[in-house]
């Protein structure tokens, strides 16, 4: 019912829509202004274009530097390149051959068996030494816990060439510090004791400089989640009787699995490459008894000559990874989901 300032009353629909004046005719007022067009004429892109031109200068980057290295490594892989080649700028196609002689060669097979033994053993001991230094952080007072906290950041600040003469030095054949400690403790033999006399014995050492230089990411990394496990856990856990294992097992690893299996996933990764620590430490000697699969490939390229075999080497590295991490990625992948 509309009343009119005569006070007649007229009925009308009250949903009905109000005509304004001036108003053209098919234009909803629910639609609002238009938004005015451009100036200069230009078209504006696409909202959904924005992220992907954001990222193009990284992908591009990406592309430049390691796509296309790694493409020109696959090429060459199927190539047969040695010295006398490479100096006329030859580079005969050899199909499979490269392939089928490393697959066919036991020395191939050893490195890789050392390889894997040689990551094995230094991200298990990477993984336990670095979180109890984890949780040692994470028991210290603030002023230990600083202290201790530089020198693992200084330890892993280190550049890896000069921490491999630090170590070298160490174990030094006539000046080496722990000749001296052996005879100090009694130990008869350890006179201009030669410590890389084998390949086991030089692996050895390295694993305790990989060992060492990797600590510091994982202890950090360690502290850094057991912040974030609430302090009423660690009361329930005492209120139930569970001890310090008891604690870790059923409260503190539970909280933190996805950071034991991407801190395990990089180690791996890191060690399994880790050339600069073997190479620089003896080159692989003697007799290339500690040679790992990086250094195998670089002293075939650099020291042989066999250009196309090295690069088949690094290609069949990077598939022996791929395929290993394929289990990390499904387990990381797993946990997502149940999360």
């Amino acid at each position: 019912m509309t009343v009119h300032s005569q006070g007649a009353t007229t009925s009308a629909p009250q949903d009905a829509p109000q005509k304004s004046a001036g108003r053209p005719k098919g234009h909803s007022p629910a639609a609002g202004p238009r938004p005015a067009p451009p100036r200069g004429g230009r078209k504006q892109l696409p909202s959904g274009w924005l992220p992907y031109l954001l990222v193009l200068p990284a992908v591009a980057s990406m592309a430049l530097l390691l796509l296309y290295p790694l493409i020109k490594n696959v090429i060459l892989s199927f190539q047969d390149i040695n010295k006398i080649e490479f100096i006329q700028r030859k580079y005969p196609f050899g199909g499979l051959a490269n392939y089928t002689q490393l697959l066919g060669d036991s020395n191939f097979w050893t490195v890789v068996v050392r390889s894997f033994a040689f990551t094995f053993a230094n991200v298990v001991l990477i993984m336990v030494i670095g979180s109890l230094i984890g949780i040692l952080l994470n028991r210290l007072g603030k002023w230990m816990r600083l202290v201790l906290s530089m020198a693992l950041v200084m330890a892993w600040a280190m550049p890896i060439v000069a921490s491999v003469q630090v170590f070298y030095w160490l174990f030094d054949e006539q000046f080496g510090v722990m000749n001296w400690v052996m005879r100090t403790l009694g130990f008869s033999g350890y006179e201009q004791h030669n410590w890389f006399e084998t390949g086991l014995s030089t692996l050895t050492i390295v694993t305790l400089l990989v060992v060492w230089g990797s600590i510091p990411f994982v202890a950090l990394n360690m502290y850094a989640g057991l912040t974030t496990v609430g302090a009423e856990l660690y009361e329930a856990a005492r209120m139930d009787g569970a001890n310090g294992w008891q604690t870790f097992w059923k409260v503190v690893f539970p909280n933190l699995k996805p950071f034991f299996l991407v801190t395990t996933f990089l180690e791996v990764i890191w060690v399994f490459k880790a050339f600069t620590q073997v190479y620089a430490m003896n080159k692989g000697g003697p007799d290339r008894a500690s040679e790992i699969l990086p250094v195998f490939a670089y002293v075939e390229g650099q020291s042989q000559f066999h250009y196309g075999l090295a690069a088949a080497i690094s290609v069949l590295t990077i598939l022996i990874l791929l395929v290993v991490m394929s289990f990390y990625f499904r387990l990381i992948l797993k946990q997502e989901e149940e999360q």
